[in-house]
C-alpha cells in the first residue's frame, strides 16, 4: 500500500506551518475527492474520505473496495475545520465515519450539502436535518468568507428530485482573490461550459478516472476530457483527483498529464497528503 507523502503527525505540522503563510491559497489532496483547503486561518474540506467504511462494506463481493493508498489523517485530528462539504450522497463523498468524528471535533461546523440530499444526508450523519446548511444550483451562499455557488453535476446523468434541485453537483468557491472549483462525480454535459466560463476559474479539481461499466460504479471524466473541459472554460490549473484510492477504480495520470502537454494547460499533480500553495497571481494567464 502506498504512504501518502505527509501523514499524521507531518500533516498535521505541514498544516501548522501553512498557517503562518496568510499571503497564500494552500490546497492538500487527501485522496479520492477530497480536498483540505485553507485562506487566512479559514479551512474547508471538500468531499473528504478518511475512514475504511468501504473497504469493510464490501469486503466479501464482486467489488471489493481494496485500498491502494494509506489514510492521510483521521478525521478527529482536524479539530481546526470551519466548513466541510459534499457533493453527493456516495459514501466516498458522504462519509459518516469522517463527518461524524470531524463534528465532534468541531462543533460549530457547518455541514454543506445539496439541497436535494439534506434527509439523507442527515440520516447518514446522524443529524437533525436542520443541523445542514444547504445549496441549490444558480443561488450563492455565503458562509463566512466563502462564497459558494452550487453547479449541477452528471454521475453520470442530471438528477433532480421533485423540487427540481439536482442531487449530484460541483462547487464553485469564491474565498479573497481565488475562485476554486471543486467538480464532485461528474461527466461533461451539455451547457456544462456556460455554467462554468463565467466564473474566470482559478484552479479546478477533476476527476480523471474515467468511465467502465466493468467496474460497477458510475463514471467520470477521463484525463483527456478533464483537460477539454478545462482548456473550454478557461480554467488556469488543474488538480487531478479520484485515482489512487481503490484497486478497482483507479488510472495512472498519464493520459491526463499528456493531454495537459498537448493543450499547453497547466496543473498541478499531487500525492496524497500533499500541499500545494499559490500566491495571487499565480498561474494566471
Amino acid at each position: 500500500m502506498k504512504k501518502p507523502a505527509l501523514q499524521d503527525e507531518a500533516f498535521l505540522a505541514d498544516v501548522a506551518a501553512a498557517r503562518l503563510e496568510r499571503d497564500r491559497l494552500h490546497i492538500w489532496w487527501l485522496g479520492q475527492s477530497g480536498f483540505l483547503v485553507l485562506w487566512q486561518d479559514s479551512f474547508l474540506l471538500f468531499d473528504p474520505y478518511l475512514s475504511d467504511s468501504l473497504t469493510q462494506k464490501y469486503a466479501r463481493t464482486n467489488i471489493p473496495h481494496v485500498r491502494l493508498t494509506e489514510r492521510v489523517i483521521a478525521p478527529e485530528k482536524l479539530d481546526f475545520v470551519s466548513i466541510v462539504s459534499s457533493s453527493h450522497n456516495h459514501t466516498d463523498h458522504l462519509d459518516g465515519e469522517t463527518i461524524r468524528p470531524l463534528l465532534t471535533a468541531n462543533p460549530n461546523l457547518t455541514i454543506l450539502v445539496p439541497a436535494a440530499n439534506r434527509t439523507f444526508a442527515a440520516e447518514r450523519l446522524q443529524v437533525a436535518p436542520e443541523r445542514l446548511t444547504t445549496v441549490v444550483c444558480g443561488q450563492p451562499q455565503i458562509i463566512g468568507q466563502w462564497r459558494f455557488h452550487a453547479v449541477p453535476a452528471a454521475h453520470e446523468e442530471l438528477a433532480v428530485d421533485e423540487n427540481g434541485n439536482h442531487r449530484f453537483i460541483g462547487l464553485v468557491v469564491e474565498v479573497g482573490p481565488w475562485t476554486i472549483y471543486h467538480s464532485g462525480d461528474t461527466v461533461r454535459y451539455a451547457g456544462m461550459v456556460n455554467w462554468l466560463k463565467p466564473f474566470s476559474i482559478d484552479v479546478a479539481m477533476l476527476p480523471i478516472n474515467g468511465r467502465d461499466p466493468s467496474r460497477g460504479v458510475a463514471g467520470n471524466l477521463s484525463g483527456p476530457e478533464a483537460v477539454q473541459l478545462a482548456q473550454e472554460c478557461g480554467i488556469k490549473e488543474i488538480i487531478p483527483c479520484h485515482f489512487d484510492m481503490f484497486e478497482f477504480n483507479t488510472v495512472t495520470p498519464d493520459a491526463f498529464v499528456a493531454a495537459t502537454e498537448r493543450a499547453g494547460q497547466a496543473y498541478h499533480l499531487l500525492q496524497n497528503g500533499e500541499r500545494w500553495s499559490l500566491l495571487p497571481g499565480d498561474g494566471k494567464r
